[in-house]
């Protein structure tokens, strides 16, 4: 039976509908071209199955590579940081090292290809979704990836670690109903990710199950606190009613920002406004009063998308299994205070 016909990188050049030394270029990450251009000839490479002559970047065959690589858009904030923590404990425990990388702007340095020319034995890609394009190369250059709290779902499923947004969700709004609240605002993120979706449609299920017909002003925040006082703002003017209001925000560092348009409208917490926030970075209890929220295990997190990569990295089959661990709401200052349930 003949072999079948090799393929060249001028196949790979008429396929993307460009000129051989783009092609090229664009394979090896270099040069100045567009992103579409790029996505072009790297689909049509992983279409035709096409790999560089001589190739040595991707995952060493003998499996003796003991790196592993973190992807994250930035790093050294109080979220990052508890990642990189937990994944950089768990990674030297297994006997792997740990290489922190950034998700840069420029399509010409795309993370992937700073990955396969190093040979990482596998990637954890952090609040991050890959495009397919990077997905091929990925498992062209056979580099296992594993998604970390994913703001998206990804055109091909992956195994992945997340946490139980929506209950966290649920819990929020059940602890402030307990404490006789009947009026609310709610702060989602925008962009709309997954987590914040899922956070804010448990918070508003548990609503309707509980306290039907309740007043409820949404508001939506760039994920940082100074949207966020401003998002506040408007939602304490527009929320209708009287009583004690009860506030759930999408993240700590939101919560933090609520606090500031809370005594700027001459309110105090928890005297008037009841505050929950989401994450239990170590912010949240340095606040005054010290912020109730929903804690999501970071630490663990991470270290349980190393676990799940290294099994991946040995041969274990792991398939796109999805791990979720378990929110926990934490109440300190912000929700002291208890009213009477209106009758």
């Amino acid at each position: 039976m003949p072999f079948p016909p090799r393929v060249t990188l001028a196949h790979v050049a008429e396929e993307a509908g460009v000129s051989i030394s783009t092609a090229s270029r664009a394979l090896r990450g270099r040069g100045d071209m567009s992103a579409d251009t790029r996505t072009r000839v790297l689909r049509a490479s992983a279409a035709l199955g096409y790999t560089f002559a001589g190739e040595s970047r991707g995952r060493p065959r003998g499996g003796t590579s003991r790196v592993l690589d973190l992807v994250l858009g930035h790093f050294h904030d109080p979220y990052t940081d508890e990642v990189t923590a937990g994944a950089r404990t768990t990674a030297a425990g297994l006997s792997y090292d740990l290489v922190l990388t950034t998700d840069r702007p420029d399509p010409s340095d795309d993370w992937t290809d700073r990955i396969r020319s190093r040979g990482t034995a596998g990637v954890i890609l952090g609040l991050m979704v890959p495009t397919s394009a990077q997905i091929a190369l990925m498992q062209r250059a056979a580099i296992p990836l594993v998604l970390l709290e994913p703001p998206g779902e990804p055109v091909v499923r992956l195994p992945s670690i997340r946490t139980t947004d929506h209950a966290g969700g649920v819990a929020a709004a059940e602890h402030l109903i307990d404490r006789g609240v009947r009026r609310f605002v709610v702060i989602g993120g925008s962009p709309p990710y997954r987590y914040g979706r899922a956070r804010v449609e448990g918070f508003l299920t548990a609503l309707r199950h509980r306290v039907p017909g309740a007043p409820v002003k949404r508001g939506d925040a760039d994920w940082g606190a100074v949207d966020a006082w401003k998002a506040t703002a408007r939602a304490l003017t527009e929320l209708g009613g009287e009583g004690p209001i009860g506030l759930f925000a999408c993240s700590d560092e939101m919560a933090a920002g609520a606090y500031r348009a809370i005594a700027e409208a001459g309110l105090g917490v928890p005297r008037d406004v009841l505050v929950i926030g989401f994450d239990d970075v170590r912010g949240a209890r340095w606040l005054h009063p010290s912020l109730t929220t929903i804690r999501q295990p970071i630490r663990e997190m991470a270290a349980a998308a190393v676990r799940t990569l290294v099994q991946a990295v040995e041969g274990i089959d792991i398939g796109a299994q999805r791990v979720e661990l378990p929110t926990e709401l934490v109440a300190r200052g912000s929700t002291r205070a208890t009213f009477p349930v209106p009758g």
